[in-house]
């Protein structure tokens, strides 16, 4: 699958019918509307969605919080997973947030969810602690992952195989 078209603009109120779509299969406990709807409105934070072709094909926020970029939510949808979207998307973030002065960042991740596991720790975070139960739709296991120098931080080179 060819990414040349692939590019990434600030969430605006037309994305979110696409967004919702994603959400819902990408969550079992999805972000509503008002979610969404919100983030247009908050002054500390970074959303970019992700274009290929044109189409919404992914999304992801974080939130500044003094010094520390908070991973909100992160999707790529199901037919284009494994691609790299969600590699270059989380790059997209993490380049915006040392330009915000951002000095760390943090995430909860779906204990299950291995491919985001995978994909966090090349990025350089490390698994700090774990929330038992954290997630109210199926009682799953938060793992809470940390950067902690985030301007020291270069995005890894990734081997072509």
């Amino acid at each position: 699958m060819s990414l040349a078209t692939l590019r990434f603009e600030p969430l605006n109120s037309g994305h979110i019918p696409a967004i919702l779509e994603i959400e819902k299969e990408a969550n079992s406990a999805p972000w509503t509307e008002r979610s969404f709807l919100n983030e247009l409105d908050n002054p500390d934070k970074i959303f970019f969605v992700g274009l290929l072709h044109g189409q919404v094909v992914a999304y992801g926020g974080i939130w500044l919080i003094v010094d520390e970029a908070h991973v909100t939510t992160v999707a790529v949808a199901a037919e284009q997973r494994q691609h790299g979207i969600g590699r270059r998307l989380m790059l997209e973030l993490l380049d915006r947030a040392r330009e915000a002065s951002m000095t760390c960042s943090t995430l909860e991740v779906r204990a299950g969810n291995e491919a985001a596991l995978r994909l966090y720790g090349e990025l350089g975070y490390l698994e700090t602690a774990r929330r038992r139960r954290y997630y109210p739709d199926n009682n799953e296991d938060a793992v809470v992952m940390w950067m902690y120098d985030l301007q020291a931080w270069s995005a890894p080179v990734r081997n072509s195989a």
